[in-house]
């Protein structure tokens, strides 16, 4: 058993038992609030309300979704990393925020390695490149660079604001491809897509999830995905590296967090919860559905996959040259 020194019970410290030892047996015996730096009705609060449903079915309590949006997601991350440490705070965090905005920011207010503790990676959102089918004669990525090269002045791509995922990979695929893009910035994928529909926007190198609708639609081909591996429900569309662009494996995938310091059978419970549901077909299927593949991982083999994954993302930031306050 775990050692810990800290105690809880205030008024009855005379009384109190390790931290550990009352987390191992109770936890959790009230609600957890469940953070989400994002706006109501994205993909992210989406899926994690799906994690919350079966967290609360599970262990017996109410896991209540609050959304904190703002700042790139970085005020909802913030006030996890600042919650009390017993336990009752989590929330969502993307790879933005453990490996993006370090190098994006020329300040945050938090340290993603020393005030965030992650549970695990919970999912991965590949994205996906996509032309209109009306206005794009390409029918693989091999076809649209060389389309892309011969147009005067190069191309432009949406992406839901700068220093997004899709933003930077867009970048860093243009620059590795070698033709010229221009990146026009929208609030989300539901602003960017009409504009690629209508002719005005060449090319989305986006979240999967935000584009399934149009895709199955037939409005939007997909020439590839930035997973390792072919996307289940779109088992037609190759890799970036089977379409010809190698070492181009780009996923925003997310972890649940807590904050530093939470008492470790609290996070052990919840992981292994987590993988729980992780192996549960029915929820890996409404997950694929919405676009989204569902991961599971140890609280270290996530906060070692977002140390391993800085160099890319800061090779991306470079070539992009965003720059936020």
């Amino acid at each position: 058993m775990v050692r810990r020194r800290s105690f809880i019970g205030a008024g009855v410290a005379a009384f109190a038992v390790p931290s550990i030892l009352h987390a191992q047996g109770t936890w959790p015996d009230r609600p957890v609030r469940v953070v989400v730096p994002w706006p109501p009705g994205g993909s992210t609060d989406v899926l994690v309300r799906i994690y919350a449903e079966r967290l609360q079915a599970m262990l017996g309590q109410s896991f209540v979704v609050e959304n904190r949006p703002g700042a790139g997601g970085n005020i909802g991350v913030d006030a996890v990393a600042k919650a009390t440490p017993d336990g009752y705070t989590m929330g969502i965090a993307a790879v933005s925020h453990f490996s993006i905005n370090p190098f994006l920011y020329s300040r945050l207010p938090y340290d993603p390695d020393k005030d965030l503790m992650p549970v695990g990676v919970a999912w991965e959102l590949p994205n996906v490149a996509v032309v209109p089918v009306e206005h794009n004669p390409s029918r693989s990525l091999k076809e649209f660079v060389a389309w892309a090269k011969a147009k005067p002045g190069g191309i432009s791509y949406g992406s839901p604001g700068v220093g997004t995922t899709p933003h930077l990979s867009g970048a860093l695929f243009a620059a590795r491809a070698g033709f010229e893009a221009t990146h026009v910035p929208f609030r989300g994928a539901a602003q960017a897509i009409p504009v690629m529909l209508a002719g005005q926007l060449d090319f989305a190198l986006d979240n999967l999830a935000s584009y399934m609708a149009v895709i199955r639609d037939g409005k939007l081909r997909p020439l590839a995905v930035t997973s390792a591996e072919r996307f289940p429900t779109l088992p037609e569309v190759p890799t970036m590296a089977e379409a010809g662009i190698p070492d181009f494996v780009v996923t925003s995938w997310q972890s649940f967090v807590f904050p530093a310091g939470t008492p470790r059978a609290a996070i052990e419970r919840l992981s292994a919860t987590l993988k729980r549901i992780s192996e549960d077909e029915a929820i890996q299927r409404r997950f694929l559905d919405a676009g989204a593949g569902m991961a599971w991982s140890t609280p270290e083999q996530a906060a070692e996959r977002a140390r391993r994954e800085r160099p890319m993302w800061q090779e991306a930031v470079r070539i992009s040259g965003a720059r936020l306050e």
